[in-house]
């Protein structure tokens, strides 16, 4: 992506990070992070699918020339934030702890459509959308494109082991066999030691941003991958004597 050559896709954090890059480089930044996705993969390609849909409609249009108008500017800039946070939503769709993002997945199914909205939303706030040749036919398209956002079975399934206060042994098989998809060749106490790290480090920037919403969260899947794997290895003990 040579036009943001600062940024590459896994390092966006926030989107104080995507500040100057157009609306069409954005949606090229959320195909790219959506092909890229370990987890939400059906709901990132929808997702991405759908600002395809937007970015054909855009490229027929000035952006720059847009931004200079006095009455195009802050529709473009609403339309523009809504995008930033959707790179930022998208990529830690890869990036982010495999627990964390199961435990938090209907809160992020609901980003995604939430999303889709407010985009759809700003889009049609443009003014100079209704002069694009055929905008008619593009703005049908995008209206037409409305596939639930969902999570996968093995997913939700994964989510209810998560939220058990002591897991059962098929609880573990199952967490353990998904582990495995994520962390291939790897045993699953040093996945889970993995994971720790990954919870933590999410715990402290949201600590650092003041954001508490999903601490409780993070601060019991932390316990869980730090109690974890004595209880597996002690298992594992018990079977070879």
């Amino acid at each position: 992506m040579s036009w943001v050559p600062w940024l590459s896709i896994g390092e966006v954090a926030n989107v104080g990070q995507l500040a100057g890059v157009n609306a069409v480089q954005l949606i090229s930044m959320i195909v790219t992070a959506a092909n890229n996705a370990r987890m939400h993969k059906k709901n990132c390609r929808q997702f991405a699918h759908h600002l395809k849909l937007i970015s054909n409609l855009l490229e027929q249009l000035n952006l720059t020339d847009l931004k200079d108008r006095s009455e195009t500017a802050e529709p473009l800039e609403l339309f523009e934030e809504s995008l930033r946070k959707a790179v930022v939503l998208v990529e830690s769709c890869r990036d982010k702890s495999y627990l964390y993002l199961v435990a938090m997945g209907w809160v992020y199914v609901n980003k995604f459509r939430d999303y889709q909205d407010e985009i759809d939303k700003y889009l049609k706030l443009i003014p100079l959308i209704s002069l694009v040749e055929d905008s008619r036919k593009y703005l049908k398209a995008i209206d037409k494109d409305r596939k639930p956002y969902t999570l996968e079975v093995d997913e939700v399934k994964v989510q209810e082991s998560l939220m058990k206060r002591e897991l059962s042994r098929s609880d573990s098989s199952r967490l353990s066999r998904q582990l495995s998809k994520r962390y291939p060749g790897m045993p699953i106490t040093q996945a889970l030691r993995n994971e720790n790290e990954m919870l933590r480090r999410e715990l402290q920037r949201l600590r650092a941003c003041m954001e508490d919403d999903h601490t409780l969260v993070l601060e019991q899947l932390i316990e869980f991958t730090e109690n974890e794997p004595a209880k597996l290895e002690k298992a594992a003990s018990k079977r070879f004597f």
